[in-house]
């Protein structure tokens, strides 16, 4: 078995020693074998591990060897003057002056940029008033553009001086007011002088409403706060030489109509506002304007601390139980022989300072309002007396004109 063997390997050799191609390098490249001779039959053949593969380089260096030696160019297809399009190794003449225009204009833009945010200075910016317009457009737009709802046609007759407003109401109903030519009886439609043609009672009522009036009177006893014609001594009646001159003062506007704000008896003296403005006189007399008002109530006989206690417990008026704010004594003067309380409330109901001192056992030989809200009557304001209230008298009483 052994013969065998060696029989098979000089074979072998045999055979690649008959080979003519066979080189040096050739037998390098063959595997190396490595033979062992036993008693048995079978020999062992083991071939050498192979070689590891080479690492990728992660950094590869440029093969220079295959780039040419002279310059790289690049390909033009241009269509030349004869309309025919032909292939050059340069780019076409406008092409590059375009190419160079854009750098040079981007040079001086940057330039310019940097020299200007130098020199200039942050400018300030100025408020300018608004566009000043004609009479004429004012008027136009008033007359066209300008959104008006009106007012009710009760309210402008009352505000015109024509009645009172339950008066006017009355006018209407009856038929003796006219809106652009036609009879109107509903109190509540919107009119606009400036706009609408009213007539009452054949005449013609002024485009100009008469601006508002705000007056405070030292009301004298006697008086009575009521504007009916029948009335002879009338709170307004006090105003005549105020009304006889309106029109000489205040050319074209027409004459206001003045009514009082809430009511004193005929019998109490004091501060009263007299005015020609319903929503004035409205936000005052509402009780959720919660002004307070203040009394001075001289009275018969002596007080007494049971009397003070009487008035601040309240008494019930018209079913409903009234309570003061405040009651105090005030010091005697000299020239009074009588004793005087201080009362403060806000209902506001109707003789509830009288009825307080009644109920308490009291009698009231004069009674006199000196305040309503945050606005006094001024102490040098003689009885009969009246001053116009400015802006700041206004806000005393609760009202932004």
């Amino acid at each position: 078995m052994g013969a065998t063997t060696g029989v098979g390997v000089v074979s072998l050799l045999h055979c690649f020693s008959k080979s003519h191609t066979l080189s040096l390098a050739s037998f390098r490249t063959l595997p190396r074998l490595t033979c062992s001779f036993s008693s048995s039959i079978n020999f062992n053949i083991s071939f050498a591990p192979p070689k590891p593969k080479p690492k990728p380089n992660l950094h590869p260096q440029p093969d220079l060897s295959n780039e040419p030696d002279g310059p790289l160019l690049i390909p033009w297809i241009v269509r030349g003057e004869d309309g025919n399009l032909k292939l050059q190794s340069e780019p076409p003449p406008s092409l590059l002056n375009a190419i160079a225009t854009a750098q040079t204009g981007a040079r001086k833009d940057s330039n310019q940029t940097k020299t200007t945010a130098a020199t200039t200075k942050p400018q300030k910016i100025r408020a300018t008033a608004p566009p000043q317009h004609s009479k004429a457009a004012r008027r136009f737009y008033n007359q066209n553009i300008k959104e008006s709802s009106g007012a009710r046609l009760s309210k402008v007759l009352a505000a015109s001086g024509v009645a009172s407003r339950r008066s006017c109401e009355e006018l209407i109903f009856e038929g003796k007011v006219t809106v652009n030519g036609s009879v109107c009886n509903t109190p509540q439609t919107r009119v606009d002088p400036a706009k609408d043609v009213i007539y009452v009672n054949g005449n013609r009522l002024p485009k100009r409403q008469p601006q508002k009036v705000y007056l405070a009177l030292n009301k004298p006893k006697g008086y009575i706060c009521s504007s009916g014609e029948n009335e002879s001594k009338s709170v307004i009646s006090l105003f005549d030489d105020f009304l006889n001159t309106w029109g000489k003062k205040r050319p074209g506007v027409p004459t206001p109509r003045l009514f009082t704000v809430g009511r004193l008896d005929v019998a109490t003296t004091g501060l009263i506002i007299v005015t020609n403005d319903g929503d004035f006189a409205q936000k005052l007399s509402h009780p959720s304007s919660n002004l307070s008002k203040e009394y001075i109530a001289t009275v018969d006989g002596s007080i007494y601390k049971r009397h003070l206690i009487a008035i601040s417990e309240g008494t019930t008026i018209e079913g409903v139980h009234c309570v003061p704010d405040a009651v105090e004594i005030l010091p005697r003067q000299a020239d009074m022989q009588r004793a005087r309380i201080r009362i403060v409330v806000h209902e506001g109901r109707k003789h509830e300072v009288r009825e307080l001192v009644k109920n308490a056992g009291l009698e009231i030989h004069s009674l006199k309002r000196v305040r309503i809200g945050g606005f006094r009557l001024p102490p040098d304001l003689g009885l009969g007396k009246y001053i116009e209230l400015n802006p700041t008298n206004l806000n005393a009483l609760g009202w932004k004109s």
